[in-house]
């Protein structure tokens, strides 16, 4: 009889973001007049700006054509591609990143559930609490986490890096050993952002005890703080510690196209092998790339036109983050995050725990956020809104949360 990964009963419930959907289907099905207003799943709402669905069509053209006709896409990306990534994103700030080491994905959700694979079940990890749940999920189904402390909300395998208030939500180095450490700057779901002497402290500590860090940099475009680092490269040695992961996302609206990348630089060997020739022999084995129509949409965001028309994109949601803070700050909520990143990071009132409070503003208020118990124990008696909406939306939705 076939037997079953014990790893996936380790899984706790359902996903966070399912269980969200449930409980906001049900409450459209018995209120079917009432209007419901999503600031809970970070999925964009504006569409795809012109250069891109220019490239878009322009493309499908071109599979339209037998000259001009692509099949399989290669295994690590277009080079059109990975040029564009490595001179915008990299080169452009100073980084010391090749070609050679972009990997050209289907997204930074997919990168960071497949990344572990290269690594031994044993290494211990260590996330940031709350955290995306991605990084703490893929662990679990991987056999790294240990068994599950109903009491505690955690694994007891997994080393948990608090981040509250009282550290501005940025994580203190790790008392334990870590061989594996996953960071996101701007944070999801905190809205946290660290400075570049900070992140600095994370590399050397890596490379002193030979960890990884896998750096999660899908939010990197919301930055405007110029002490606060777009990459982990912009650090000295981050070459021979750090993965990084990107997304087109967030930024650029792809959460419907899928397109992404992974940095692994050649430098960064670990038991005499660089884990750049072993992502890369993952890739050819398990291709996880994006289809030549979609790497041409990428290859768009980075045109002159892209970019005036990505920073618009970003501008637009920012001025609905600001919005949310300078609503609920008025509103006597006590918030963070939103000035560097499209998430904001409230308290709930009175103590409420997280699904208390996300109850009350579906029932009340008929507004969808996300529970922050869902990212993790730390997470409990906090909630994230996001700025991902319509102005018109956004401002309802301030009104109403204001109104309770």
């Amino acid at each position: 009889m076939v037997k079953l990964n014990e790893n996936y009963q380790k899984l706790q419930g359902s996903y966070l973001f399912s269980q969200i959907a449930k409980k906001v289907n049900a409450y459209a099905a018995q209120n079917p007049d009432r209007t419901i207003i999503r600031l809970g799943i970070g999925d964009v709402t504006r569409p795809l700006t012109h250069s891109v669905i220019s490239a878009l069509h322009s493309a499908v053209d071109e599979m339209a054509d037998e000259k001009t006709f692509r099949g399989y896409a290669p295994d690590l990306g277009y080079d059109f591609l990975r040029h564009a990534v490595c001179e915008n994103d990299y080169r452009a700030r100073g980084c010391n990143i090749y070609e050679d080491e972009i990997f050209i994905s289907d997204g930074a959700k997919p990168d960071s559930g497949n990344i572990q694979e290269i690594f031994d079940d044993d290494n211990v990890v260590g996330v940031c609490d709350p955290v995306y749940p991605v990084y703490v999920d893929s662990n679990v189904m991987a056999g790294r986490c240990g068994d599950f402390d109903e009491k505690t909300g955690r694994y007891d395998r997994i080393v948990y890096m608090p981040c509250t208030a009282e550290n501005g939500f940025v994580p203190e180095l790790p008392q334990k050993r870590c061989d594996i450490i996953y960071l996101c700057f701007p944070n999801n779901p905190t809205g946290a952002v660290i400075r570049k002497e900070e992140l600095q402290k994370w590399v050397d500590h890596a490379n002193a005890n030979g960890s990884v860090i896998i750096f999660d940099a899908a939010y990197e475009a919301y930055i405007k703080d110029p002490g606060v680092p777009h990459s982990i490269y912009e650090c000295s040695g981050a070459r021979e510690c750090a993965i990084e992961l990107h997304s087109f996302s967030k930024n650029a609206g792809f959460t419907g196209l899928r397109l992404g990348y992974a940095v692994v630089p050649k430098d960064l060997v670990r038991d005499g092998v660089s884990l750049n020739s072993l992502w890369a022999r993952r890739h050819a084995t398990k291709y996880n790339g994006a289809p030549y129509i979609v790497q041409r949409a990428g290859e768009a965001v980075y045109s002159e036109a892209g970019k005036a028309e990505i920073r618009a994109l970003v501008d637009y949601y920012m001025e609905n983050a600001a919005v949310i803070l300078s609503g609920l700050k008025k509103a006597g909520y006590t918030v963070s995050g939103g000035t560097d990143s499209p998430y904001i990071w409230l308290k709930t009132p009175d103590d409420m725990s997280s699904w208390k409070f996300f109850d009350q503003l579906l029932e009340n208020a008929g507004v969808v956020g996300t529970p922050g118990v869902g990212f993790g124990a730390c997470g409990e008696g906090y909630f994230r809104l996001t700025a991902f909406g319509s102005h018109e939306n956004t401002a309802k939705a301030v009104e109403r949360i204001c109104a309770l």
